[in-house]
């Protein structure tokens, strides 16, 4: 898409969304060079990383600053997608990273496992779900390192989350400038004073504020903070926690009176929620007399609250009254409206004229002025007035006009149907707008300089029966209990970058690239700290290797100087032949086809490759389930290096296997089930088998 907007339309700036998963140096300067403005850096990025990037590019960077936190890297979560049919890419996301799993280990060794199956639960809840970052500690090194824009997530939110969370960054935001002389600790003491205070108007701080307006659990710095994080995920609740007021100590569910010790502020007309139940507060006693609110630390009885309410239920207050009102009331409900002025004559035997205008923005110094076929007629009874006139021209109803001045000339006795009043009001108006389109917008001229050239799905059956298409084998995992040498029937071998780099793994590599073309496939995230401790060169050499799967687009130019095969992977998210042809462009020599695309959409592909079978990656996470953190530590009990095999448990009882790497932190998770397609159907060239679990002979039968 870009690269059509680009070639077609150069004058329209374009950013780069975070569904483009840019985590690093390169990607940013692959980005710009192409020819976008801005670039919305990936949520996985930390401070420290963020600084590298921006002091290494000129380019606009925006950086999420508050809100929810996918735990993928967005562009390359294909879970809904897979499981659902709903697409994350293509805007649909059912948030299925939101729903309850639970961690299986399936251990290897039976003296460790109770259980007939070797496999134990190990962990569950919310396992997907991170709680919303608050990033405002981290306002000074964003304002003060050049971030050109602050990203608040708010996509299906409240009108009191927007002018909440809005207002009170904007507040913060202020702060840092009007202090930017001052060190950033210093600045950051101040903000934790002033975030704390409570304010008048809702007797909640700005802090409690932005907890009240939406909160999983209280808020993280995601990944804001170089030094991980190991409360990256609230896995008790998923959604809207609210402030914290108490857990009910006495309860009488026949009157629906309820008792409790209160930890936060609480007002008649609130909302609280008790076991996911929603309640509004419209009785609430002291000593059994009626208030209006009660402060923290009071003990209150809270009325007409009745339902699977326990003592020693938690209590939260999700919405205040107070806090609602401080935003309804600052919210203009009219509709903006451009002020127009008007000069209309009517005069015996003359054509009705109406000139508009107005000195409002994009309209100043603009005027239309309409004629009408219509001629006034003398009046037999009742002659228009001009009040009359008025009244009818001023109606503007829906339009986005309404008149702040209008000069009526009429001649004495004359008649005129409000019909042709309507009909010259409305054209003028129409006019006015049409004539500010005009002058406002781009004067662009489309060029279609992509040639493309479309493939048609009218294959010949015969070739397609009779045709044998070239395999890779991509080998996910390397099993040191296999014998990989008696594999046979494929053309090209993908093995993973992190065999390369362990020694463990070199006679078995050794053992294959003899026999057959060794491609290194490069993980989707690899970060700028990451990509200085790798050594291609030598991998290069010492293998022979005969090229690269690149993953995500800013590894193009990370390897494009070895002159080497190279062929983009699934997670390109290619959808389209324009992105073949700019791909190709930048020197890719084939492609993976997106596994979201139909059978049909891939038949009008030609020479591209498509993944027949396999377990499909569904998740690429900054996040490592079995140590709980985003960043590996040193005391962790290092699960991830033993033999035991770890799945995510859905709700349906499907398996998710995933796979953590320690070298960057970062965990995949795999489809529960392979995808199976006969290239028959669709007479592409070449097809990729990727094995996950599968042993030998079950991978040969595959091929």
């Amino acid at each position: 898409m870009f690269s059509y907007l680009l070639e077609n339309y150069p004058e329209i700036p374009l950013h780069a969304s975070t569904q483009m998963t840019v985590h690093n140096l390169d990607g940013v300067k692959q980005l710009e060079k192409a020819g976008f403005s801005r670039v919305v850096l990936s949520r996985e990025l930390s401070i420290e990383e963020i600084n590298y990037i921006r002091q290494n590019t000129k380019i606009e960077l925006e950086v999420f600053i508050h809100g929810a936190l996918c735990i993928s890297y967005s562009g390359e979560c294909l879970l809904s997608s897979m499981i659902g049919g709903r697409s994350g890419n293509r805007g649909n996301c059912a948030q299925t990273c939101r729903l309850k799993y639970n961690l299986i280990e399936e251990s290897k060794n039976t003296n460790t496992i109770t259980n007939s199956n070797n496999k134990i639960t190990i962990d569950s809840g919310y396992l997907m779900s991170p709680k919303d970052t608050m990033g405002i500690y981290f306002l000074p090194e964003l304002i003060k390192n050049g971030i050109n824009s602050l990203k608040i997530e708010g996509r299906m939110k409240t009108p009191s989350y927007v002018g909440t969370v809005t207002r009170i960054y904007r507040k913060y935001i202020d702060l840092v400038y009007n202090n930017f002389n001052l060190s950033n600790d210093d600045i950051k003491k101040i903000i934790d004073i002033e975030i704390n205070k409570i304010n008048e108007n809702t007797n909640l701080s700005d802090i409690q504020e932005l907890m009240q307006v939406f909160n999983r659990g209280g808020f993280e710095t995601g990944h804001l903070n170089p030094n991980g994080n190991q409360s990256l995920i609230y896995k008790d609740k998923p959604n809207n926690l609210g402030l914290y007021l108490g857990k009910i100590q006495n309860n009488n569910n026949n009157k629906g009176y309820l008792s409790l010790k209160l930890n936060n502020t609480l007002s008649i007309l609130d909302k609280i929620s008790i076991n996911d139940n929603i309640y509004n507060v419209s009785e609430l006693m002291i000593n059994n007399k009626n208030i209006i609110s009660a402060s923290s630390g009071e003990f209150v009885t809270i009325g007409r609250a009745k339902g699977n309410i326990s003592i020693g239920d938690k209590v939260y207050k999700i919405e205040s009254s107070k806090l609602t009102k401080s935003i309804t009331d600052n919210l203009d409900k009219n509709i903006k409206k451009i002020k127009l002025n008007g000069e209309i004559t009517v005069f015996s035997n003359k054509p009705i004229t109406l000139k508009v205008w107005s000195n409002s923005g994009f309209y100043n110094n603009l005027e239309y002025i309409v004629t009408s076929s219509v001629c006034p007629e003398k009046a037999i009874n009742s002659p228009i007035t001009k009040d009359a006139i008025l009244k009818q021209l001023t109606k503007t109803g829906n339009t986005e006009f309404e008149f702040e001045k209008l000069d009526i000339k009429l001649d004495e006795n004359l008649f005129v149907p409000n019909s042709i009043l309507n009909d010259i009001k409305r054209t003028a108006l129409l006019g006015l707008e049409n004539l500010v389109i005009k002058n406002s917008s781009h004067n662009l001229e489309f060029k279609n300089n992509i040639n493309i050239v479309l493939n048609t799905n009218n294959i010949d059956k015969n070739i397609v029966n009779n045709f044998t298409p070239s395999k890779s084998l991509l080998l996910n995992i390397i099993n040191s209990e296999l014998d990989y040498s008696s594999l046979k029937h494929f053309d090209k071998l993908f093995i993973p970058l992190k065999f390369f780099n362990n020694s463990n793994y070199e006679n078995i590599i050794n053992s294959l690239i003899d026999k057959y073309d060794t491609f290194i496939y490069l993980p989707i995230v690899i970060k700028d700290s990451f990509l200085k401790s790798i050594n291609f060169e030598k991998i290069i050499n010492k293998y022979g290797i005969k090229g690269f799967v690149i993953s995500h687009i800013s590894q193009i130019d990370i390897v494009s100087n070895y002159d080497l095969e190279l062929i983009g992977n699934y997670s390109l998210n290619v959808f389209n032949n324009y992105a073949i042809h700019y791909l190709k462009k930048d020197g890719l020599n084939s492609i993976t086809l997106s596994p979201e695309l139909s059978i049909e959409e891939l038949s009008g592909f030609n020479n591209q490759e498509i993944i027949t079978y396999g377990k499909i990656p569904v998740m690429t996470n900054q996040y490592c389930y079995l140590g709980k953190t985003n960043k590996c530590y040193k005391n962790c009990e290092k699960k991830c290096q033993n033999n035991n095999i770890y799945y995510l448990n859905d709700r349906m009882n499907c398996n998710f296997r995933i796979i953590p790497d320690s070298a960057q932190t970062i965990t995949t998770i795999y489809n529960h089930k392979p995808i199976q397609i006969s290239n028959k159907l669709i007479g592409i060239n070449n097809i990729r088998i990727d094995i996950l679990d599968e042993k030998i002979n079950e991978i040969n039968n595959l091929l």
